[in-house]
């Protein structure tokens, strides 16, 4: 008997997929709810789980094709299942009916990914695993290990970070012991629910001297031979890369205190912190410069792979310009009355309500009056339909140290400006520290970008599919206007609206930036609905 693996429903508005990974190929033993692949649409990547236990049958959809929702993946052949997670292995069922396994051999001969668990008196070992990652997401790289093996740590010491395409995760340290083995290092790509270290909980460190001291060809990490490690040969971790090239600091600036010298990310810190060290004899410029060629060049440039949520970042951009018909529409507004209105109230309000009265929730109001006069543009496209939300979902766009991250303010037309700032305060903390979840960044309706924390004048914002509109704030800066035949210095701001021509027309994209621009000249139409 077979059981059929199709695909499941993809999200909203989302009706194909593509075919991405297969981990598991006909012939092999398969457990129920293990995953069998994972898809990927223009939106999320989703896992494929196995509906039953048996063995892997015939894989109907190839890597590479793109299936639509309910379609026939491959089948279970049922009766042949890989044996039961809690199975004994040949160890385990050796030591327990008193004869030699593993353990009893020599440090030298033990595989050096050994994480068996001991139940005797000297303590066991706890296996670290990658925690939930969130909905439809897989896979994780992991960013940064903030210990070594042969550690000591304490129960929920933060041991390392794991970035995903969405957000970075924390992993706890699961009890307290010693970190015995790292079986995943920076850099590796790891899976939901895999392993990523082992902790000893005995009184020594025993596991994790094995673990170091490992032959060759035992295990991932071995102990370099003193003198045999090169600076040239030792790869930092990628958060450290980063952060060195934020600082402007070189290698060379940097003692690393990681495994072999490498250079962590809290070892950046530190240097940037202290000071950079003098130069090094070796670096004192030379009498006479030949000219440079592009061998010269390639020596001195760094490559530095892309996070996956800068991947994720790129592709998407890429994507909404090849698939909307994206055009920019732009106007000016003069915010002399929200900033007179804001420096009256601004002390009474942040008394009264706890937050700070800034200038987002004057644009989010304006915004969802301005939707509510063109609706188009608060709508979306799904096939040969038009979906019109009687709801605003305000997406924010947020940059982060790891790239831009865009989380929702639902339901932003029933909120006060109150409810709106603390909103804004909130997500943009998680936003900071990488603690956004996946239902935070999904489902917006419309975005607002405001490019002018960072001095931006004027500038065409991407879209965010598949929305069909955005907005993009600047800088406020004095210029001189002619109000009623003088010319007065007034605080002016360039507005930009990007649209999917395919949807809303010019005639529809003008009108709505201009009730934005006039609910933000005089604040009061926002009161009365005009």
């Amino acid at each position: 008997m077979s059981t059929e693996v199709r695909v499941p429903t993809l999200g909203e508005s989302v009706s194909e997929a593509t075919v991405a990974t297969w981990f598991k190929k006909p012939g092999d033993s398969v457990e129920a709810d293990e995953m069998l692949c994972e898809l990927e649409t223009d939106k999320v990547t989703v896992e494929v789980p196995s509906p039953a236990a048996g063995t892997m049958g015939e894989i109907v959809a190839a890597e590479g094709e793109t299936v639509g929702v309910d379609a026939l993946l491959a089948t279970i052949e049922e009766g042949a299942g890989a044996k039961p997670k809690d199975d004994k292995s040949k160890d385990d069922k050796a030591k327990d009916a008193g004869k030699p396994g593993r353990d009893d051999l020599p440090s030298a001969d033990k595989p050096a990914r050994q994480t068996e668990k001991s139940t005797g008196d000297g303590g066991g070992s706890i296996d670290v695993m990658v925690p939930t990652l969130g909905e439809s997401v897989s896979e994780a790289t992991v960013s940064t290990w903030f210990k070594k093996a042969g550690d000591t740590v304490e129960a929920d010491e933060m041991l390392c970070e794991l970035e995903t395409d969405k957000v970075s995760v924390e992993v706890p340290s699961p009890g307290a012991g010693t970190l015995a083995e790292i079986l995943a290092a920076e850099g590796d790509t790891v899976q939901a629910g895999g392993k990523l270290a082992v902790l000893s909980s005995g009184s020594d460190a025993d596991v994790a001297q094995a673990t170091e001291t490992a032959p060759a060809g035992g295990g991932q990490y071995q102990q370099p031979k003193a003198g045999v490690a090169d600076r040239e040969d030792i790869e930092d971790a990628p958060s450290a890369k980063k952060a060195m090239a934020e600082a402007g600091l070189s290698p060379d600036q940097v003692t690393g205190t990681g495994r072999d010298g490498r250079i962590m990310k809290e070892d950046v810190a530190k240097a940037a912190k202290g000071g950079a060290p003098a130069p090094k004899a070796q670096d004192a410029p030379a009498p006479a410069k030949r000219a440079a060629s592009p061998a010269d060049d390639a020596d001195r440039e760094e490559r530095v792979k892309m996070t996956r949520l800068r991947q994720t970042i790129a592709r998407r951009l890429k994507d909404s310009q090849n698939t909307a018909a994206m055009l920019t529409t732009y106007n000016e507004v003069d915010m002399t009355e929200v900033m007179a209105l804001r420096a009256e109230y601004k002390e009474e309000f942040q008394k009264k309500h706890g937050v700070k009265l800034g200038f987002m929730s004057f644009f989010t109001k304006a915004c969802v009056h301005a939707l509510n006069e063109v609706p188009e543009v608060n709508a979306e496209i799904d096939g040969t339909d038009i979906v019109y939300k009687n709801f605003v979902h305000m997406g924010m766009a947020v940059g982060t140290p790891s790239g831009l991250v865009v989380p929702v303010i639902r339901d932003a037309h029933q909120m006060s400006f109150a409810e709106i700032e603390k909103s804004i305060g909130e997500m943009g903390a998680k936003a900071r520290d990488g603690k956004l979840t996946m239902d935070e960044m999904q489902g917006g309706t419309f975005t607002i970008s405001n490019g002018g924390v960072y001095g931006s004048l004027l500038s065409s914002p991407i879209l965010n599919p598949p929305q069909s509109g955005i907005l993009g704030m600047h800088k406020i800066q004095d210029r001189p206007m002619a109000i009623k035949g003088e010319v007065v210095i007034r605080p002016m701001m360039y507005l930009a609206l990007s649209y999917d021509h395919r949807i809303v027309d010019g005639k529809g994209a003008v009108t709505f930036l201009v009730r934005v621009k006039e609910a933000l000249e005089d604040p009061r139409r926002l009161l009365m609905d005009l």
